[in-house]
């Protein structure tokens, strides 16, 4: 079948996923901010791997809507726009809100989604704004994996991952995050009850108001812009 052929790229791809796994991982904690070149020399040294193998990382990373190719600049974190924001929550309230909506008691996770929004208490309490951002990500990937899909607990990875992209438009972290703390705790409160509908009525409103709260961010970024 000619297969033999491709027995080399095997390796390659499995390390070219787990180093797009590495990469993954530093956007969603922040670490490469949005618009920043991406260098392959110092990349591939610090992970010890080939220029093929983050070549390909790159373009794993790049069909996931992380990183953007430009002709003869380089590989950049990819800005979102206005149009990706709208998408991401359209896809999130989907998957959260089917994901909560069947709960009829307790969810046997509860202790662990519990515990994404006691690490939002401490990191609110410390000041530490954007480890309260990676708690609250966690706490609604924690809601999603309610679903008991592999499929979906990806997808949410690869969207957590671009959300942290988006939530840098914020010039004030405290001001997007803070306010949903509490909102964190009446939703777990609701679930705790295994009132499914209610939580998810609760869920939809909430992530309707943040998506609102990102766009106004977007438009107010633009007209900066303009009047520079």
């Amino acid at each position: 079948m000619g297969l033999e052929a491709d027995r080399g790229l095997l390796g390659r791809t499995s390390t070219a996923e787990r180093v797009a796994g590495v990469l993954r991982t530093r956007v969603s904690e922040g670490y490469f901010l949005p618009g920043v070149r991406l260098s392959e020399q110092d990349i591939g040294s610090a992970l010890g791997v080939s220029r093929n193998t983050l070549r390909e990382a790159f373009r794993l990373l790049t069909h996931e809507r992380l990183l953007v190719h430009e002709l003869n600049r380089g590989v950049f974190v990819r800005v979102p726009s206005v149009e990706d924001v709208r998408d991401i929550y359209r896809v999130r309230k989907i998957i959260e809100c089917a994901a909560v909506r069947d709960v009829t008691e307790k969810p046997a996770a509860y202790e662990k989604i519990a515990s994404t929004v006691s690490d939002g208490d401490r990191a609110a309490k410390q000041a530490q704004w954007q480890d309260l951002g990676t708690a609250n990500i966690r706490f609604h990937a924690e809601l999603a994996a309610l679903t008991g899909s592999e499929r979906i607990v990806e997808l949410m990875q690869a969207l957590a991952a671009e959300l942290r992209l988006v939530f840098h438009v914020m010039a004030d972290p405290r001001r997007f995050h803070e306010r949903y703390l509490p909102r964190n705790h009446e939703i777990l409160d609701v679930l705790a009850t295994g009132d499914g509908i209610r939580t998810a009525e609760m869920l939809a409103i909430y992530l309707d108001d943040a998506e609102a709260q990102l766009v106004e961010a977007y438009a107010e970024l633009s007209g900066l812009a303009e009047t520079r």
